[in-house]
């Protein structure tokens, strides 16, 4: 009875211990297990937000950089931009009187043309040849000579206005575009211009003397074109010079 009883006390110590064992096997790597997984799940999940952090950190630095990149190449183009207005007009610029050259000033009258032709505008173009420089020249040297074109150029700016156009084609030839006024106004204003030019005086090595000048006239109309224009004025100023050179050898006290 005896060993019986100590045969099932000993089944049943057995039996426990292998519950025992068992339920720290199920337990004890379970939680372990869990745990690892999830401080390795927690770690990935930070390298990632530290990832994202530094790409939007990449991100922004590359933007601002672009912005950066372009306002500097705007800069610049704006520099680039001013000094080809500022070479262009030197190019077009006489550098003794401060008017527009040859090139500028027919730059000018092509734009003046092509919106006379659109908008049936009108105009005249006059062109004057300065009568006595070359003998003042010959006698005062070119200092006197260029003081004469600036006061001529400074006689002629008076003479007519702010939307007019005034030029030096070349030499002692000047041109005057002129906006909406009638041919007989024109013909008005070019004989205004040279009694104005005429009634110039200088004085060099105690030496009082005059220049002069003679104006042809063209009208523009929306069939006009640069070189007829310019060849038509030309070719009236040339025929007012003789006109004029006439009238002072019947009069010398006009010349």
């Amino acid at each position: 009875m005896r060993m019986k009883k100590k045969t099932t006390a000993a089944a049943s110590g057995a039996a426990k211990r292998r519950k025992g064992a068992s339920t720290a096997r199920k337990s004890g790597p379970g939680r372990t297990g869990s745990k690892a997984a999830g401080s390795k799940g927690a770690g990935i999940k930070g390298a990632g937000t530290k990832a994202a952090g530094t790409g939007a950190s990449m991100r922004g630095a590359v933007t601002s950089g672009d912005k950066s990149t372009i306002r500097r190449l705007r800069a610049q183009l704006a520099r680039a931009q001013a000094r080809i207005e500022e070479l262009q007009a030197s190019a077009e610029t006489d550098f003794l009187l401060g008017i527009l050259n040859r090139r500028g000033f027919e730059r000018e009258l092509v734009r003046s043309l092509s919106f006379i032709k659109r908008y049936q505008a009108s105009g005249a173009l006059i062109v004057l040849d300065v009568d006595r420089l070359k003998p003042i020249n010959d006698a005062f040297g070119h200092a006197a000579g260029d003081e004469v074109l600036k006061k001529i150029v400074a006689a002629i700016s008076d003479q007519v206005r702010a939307s007019d156009v005034v030029g030096r084609l070349g030499g002692d030839e000047f041109a005057v575009l002129l906006w909406n006024l009638s041919e007989t106004d024109a013909r008005a204003k070019a004989a205004a211009l040279e009694d104005a030019i005429d009634r110039l005086t200088f004085v060099f090595r105690d030496s009082r003397v005059s220049a002069g000048a003679s104006a042809g006239v063209a009208i523009l109309t929306a069939h006009s074109d640069i070189d007829r224009v310019l060849d038509e004025a030309d070719r009236a100023m040339y025929v007012r010079k003789a006109q004029r050179r006439h009238e002072s050898q019947e009069n010398p006290r006009a010349g």
